[in-house]
């Protein structure tokens, strides 16, 4: 199976590319801004044809989020356009159309875990313009599956994680705000359900669905644990989301209810602290 693999320097697509070992009859097609322009429809249609792609999984986005405040034009070619087509593309080629949306579509005010039918109202040109990416996919193509996932990280890439670690070595203490509550995401487990989706590709159910890992954490409580299990004094103190302002607001509860995906595909999903641990393991032999 031929499966094209959009943002694959991103830290999703990187994931992905450690598994394809893993799937000896996929044949990944891996490209970036640099070799398919998505926001092209003669380019995707072209990439399409002479590909002959049969799934697709769309890892590309403009995930800048506060610089998406001031770039709005970009931020809706890439989220929003770009979708459309390649999922227009796939519905006329009959490939398996797989899209990564955020939780950011949603206000962030709940509180117990938001589920795929519940109310979207995104606060931010981020959220907006990821949620008309959807709008969009199913509007082009139905059958597709959208996939949200939130607080993602990686062995790869830029991240809360690797960000944490370099400050925890460099200073004594930092300040974390804990008034932001959501669950960690390791890329490397949304890859491997990624892939045992397509593997089932003559069963997909289409819809949305929600991925993350299990447990729910603050981000004062996600640095107490790098910090923790990578063995690194760092004092960390809790703060207000209001003493670090920003130009997009931050969702306060962002936890995705995930019996959907669970019972559909039938997977299983890790708890957060145990994928760290993993990827704080990776990282230590890079």
């Amino acid at each position: 199976m031929n499966i094209l693999v959009t943002g694959a320097y991103g830290q999703l697509g990187s994931e992905i590319k450690e598994l394809a070992a893993l799937y000896p009859s996929f044949n990944f097609l891996y490209t970036d801004v640099d070799s398919l322009d998505i926001t092209s429809d003669e380019a995707v249609e072209q990439f399409f044809a002479e590909n002959k792609v049969e799934a697709v999984i769309n890892c590309a986005a403009y995930t800048a989020v506060d610089r998406a405040e001031t770039d709005e034009g970009n931020t809706l070619l890439v989220n929003a356009i770009a979708p459309g087509i390649l999922a227009k593309c796939a519905a006329k080629t009959a490939a398996t159309m797989i899209h990564i949306s955020t939780d950011y579509v949603f206000a962030g005010n709940a509180s117990q875990p938001y589920s795929e039918e519940d109310q979207v109202d995104p606060q931010g040109v981020y959220g907006r313009t990821k949620l008309e990416g959807e709008q969009r996919v199913l509007a082009e193509n139905p059958d597709s599956v959208i996939v949200r996932t939130s607080w993602l990280y990686s062995a790869f890439g830029n991240n809360f994680v690797k960000t944490m670690l370099r400050l925890g070595r460099e200073r004594e203490g930092l300040k974390v705000v804990s008034d932001q509550v959501g669950t960690p995401t390791y890329a490397a487990d949304l890859a491997n359900t990624l892939l045992r989706i397509i593997e089932k590709s003559d069963q997909i159910v289409p819809g949305i669905y929600h991925y993350s890992n299990e447990g729910v954490a603050s981000w004062y409580d996600f640095a107490l644990a790098i910090f923790e299990l990578s063995g690194i004094k760092c004092k960390v103190q809790p703060v207000e989301s209001h003493e670090f302002p920003t130009p997009a607001k931050r969702p306060h509860y962002s936890v995705l209810k995930k019996s959907k995906i669970k019972n559909t595909f039938g997977i299983e999903i890790p708890y957060w602290r145990d994928s760290l641990q993993l990827c704080l393991k990776r990282l230590e032999k890079l």
